[in-house]
């Protein structure tokens, strides 16, 4: 396994230390709860609510099934497959508080009814359906970095040229890729739990 540098722990996955290695993201710099989330392939809903001890709300930005335009290697799908796009936030629901920003691409052939109608018809976290689904799913994280995202920093409150680290992974069931999710962490998160 190749080291990223002589201070970095045999602590993280494999597929984690390679997009790190890209990223410029030094796990050690971070709030220990920003590195936890960064670093995690847990159900991030039931950590922030945890770490702040406060339910969190999604609140849907955007969802729309559409076809793709083009292939997508991530997901290994071709042109013109139906598609799942959805944008949310978690939100804490005393605060109000945006804590979290997330975009998704879900492929809902490789879906059952079940969990199609959850991501329709309630406000639920996709963490949440799976687990009530009780769908057996490995995590593989394919990219993480810091960025300026002008949405996302809208969301948060704060300036649009803010870097914001963010995380991107795909979710498997049975095989296959049924989901790529990329989610933003505020900057502030874990400093303080206010």
């Amino acid at each position: 396994m190749d080291e990223m540098t002589d201070s970095t722990p045999h602590l993280l996955r494999v597929d984690l230390q390679r997009s790190l290695r890209h990223s410029g993201i030094h796990p050690e710099e971070l709030p220990a709860f920003q590195r936890i989330l960064l670093t995690t392939d847990g159900m991030v809903t039931e950590m922030l609510e945890a770490f702040f001890w406060e339910r969190m709300t999604v609140i849907k930005l955007s969802q729309e099934q559409t076809k793709t335009t083009e292939e997508n290697i991530d997901l290994e799908i071709d042109e013109g497959t139906s598609v799942i796009k959805r944008e949310i936030l978690l939100q804490g629901k005393e605060s109000k508080l945006n804590r979290l920003y997330a975009s998704s691409i879900l492929v809902p052939d490789r879906l059952d009814q079940k969990m199609r109608d959850g991501l329709f018809k309630s406000k639920r976290p996709i963490g949440l359906l799976i687990l009530e689904d009780r769908l057996e799913t490995f995590r593989e994280i394919l990219d993480c970095g810091r960025l300026p995202d002008p949405i996302a920093a809208k969301s948060f409150g704060i300036p649009p040229e803010t870097l914001i680290v963010y995380r991107t992974y795909r979710v498997f069931a049975t095989r296959k890729p049924i989901m790529l999710i990329t989610e933003k962490f505020h900057p502030g998160l874990g400093e303080t739990k206010e």
